[in-house]
């Protein structure tokens, strides 16, 4: 009995490894798609928006008519600054890369939760449109009113301000200091070789 048991594993391991090794040489592209925002506060008080995508193919084949499409940004809470939500490209060969960016400004206070973006592509074989989805976007508090809550956040940004400057005033403090003390070591090292 458990010699038949681990005869119908192994079969139906062989089997398996069978149908995902045909898989994995099936000709077809793979697309990876990652959406990234950060928010950029202004002197003036507004904020905005930058968001960029990076579409990797990691498949074996080139996918045609590549498009980007990103509707998850409301017009009556951003407003596009630069570039465009869409892009479209003639073609991503299998292993390669394409990059969009565009830039909004944001006219709505509160929080913002962004949906994936959709990448729809051709290929020779199939006469449908495939999609892509890309990565969530975690959740943007947009025009917050955020005080330093840690002291560790204060300190790098005094550090990041100031920290050029107090480097090198103790510089030259410690070339003053140096110039300036008594060599008295010295001296009393001498005389006692003399005796």
């Amino acid at each position: 009995m458990a010699i038949a048991l681990s005869k119908l594993l192994i079969s139906a391991m062989a089997v398996f490894m069978l149908v995902s090794a045909s898989f994995a040489t099936s000709e077809v592209p793979f697309m990876v798609v990652h959406k990234k925002a950060t928010l950029n506060r202004l002197k003036s008080g507004a904020e905005r928006v930058s968001v960029s995508y990076d579409i990797y193919n990691q498949g074996s084949s080139t996918a045609y008519d590549v498009t980007l499409t990103d509707n998850s940004w409301d017009k009556a809470t951003f407003e596009v600054v630069n570039g465009n939500t869409s892009k479209s490209w003639e073609r991503l060969d299998a292993g390669g890369i394409l990059s969009h960016s565009f830039e909004l400004e944001a006219k709505v206070k509160g929080v913002f939760y962004g949906a994936p973006a959709v990448v729809t592509f051709r290929i020779p074989t199939k006469p449908a449109l495939q999609e892509a989805y890309s990565t969530p976007l975690l959740p943007l508090d947009i025009l917050a009113d955020k005080p330093p809550t840690k002291i560790l956040d204060v300190a790098k940004r005094l550090l990041a301000k100031y920290g050029s400057l107090v480097s090198v005033i103790s510089m030259v403090v410690l070339f003053i200091y140096l110039v300036a003390t008594p060599k008295s070591n010295v001296s009393k090292a001498s005389s006692k070789k003399k005796r």
